[in-house]
């Protein structure tokens, strides 16, 4: 069955509301959704018979700091069956809660953490939900370069005679 089938197949029978927008390239279909109809569109996408997305490929954060919803997260799944890549887009801002599919993709899972360790976005049902690419004590959301230096060490360059200064913290 070819991309085109199922692009324009998903596009006369899914709900208006669950995705505003639709693309189609010759690297695959582009869903553009709400964070309330994420999970819906997501469970049509992966039991649905002529779209059957068995595998979550990665779930990424984008971050448009110019846009009110600043973040877009993009889920890139990908049906064997079909041999079709799918790419689902919604855009969230700082407080805005991003429903988990871990339920219908157990590795979204690792791919759900990440984005919330680097761009501090929070999912709902979230089995869990805890620091893996940054440390326990951080604080701050990483890609946003907000946290606080608190290493033992501070490395400065000082301007005086080309020479360069470790100067202690503490």
């Amino acid at each position: 069955m070819e991309n085109q089938f199922i692009f324009q197949y998903s596009w006369d029978i899914l709900p208006k509301k669950w995705v505003h927008k639709m693309k189609r390239s010759e690297h695959g279909n582009r869903f553009y959704t709400n964070t309330d109809y994420l999970f819906p569109l997501l469970c049509f996408l992966k039991w649905h018979t002529y779209t059957r997305v068995q595998v979550l490929i990665d779930i990424c954060g984008v971050d448009y700091p110019s846009r009110n919803r600043r973040f877009e997260v993009v889920y890139n799944l990908l049906s064997t069956r079909y041999n079709s890549r799918i790419r689902v887009q919604t855009s969230a801002d700082e407080v805005t809660r991003i429903s988990s599919v871990v339920s219908l993709f157990p590795s979204a899972g690792w791919w759900e953490r990440e984005v919330w360790d680097m761009f501090g976005l929070s999912f709902i049902n979230h089995p869990d939900l805890r620091r893996i690419l940054t440390d326990y004590g951080f604080e701050g959301i990483h890609y946003e370069k907000t946290f606080l230096l608190v290493d033992m060490w501070k490395y400065a360059m000082m301007i005086q005679r080309n020479v360069w200064f470790l100067n202690p913290l503490r």
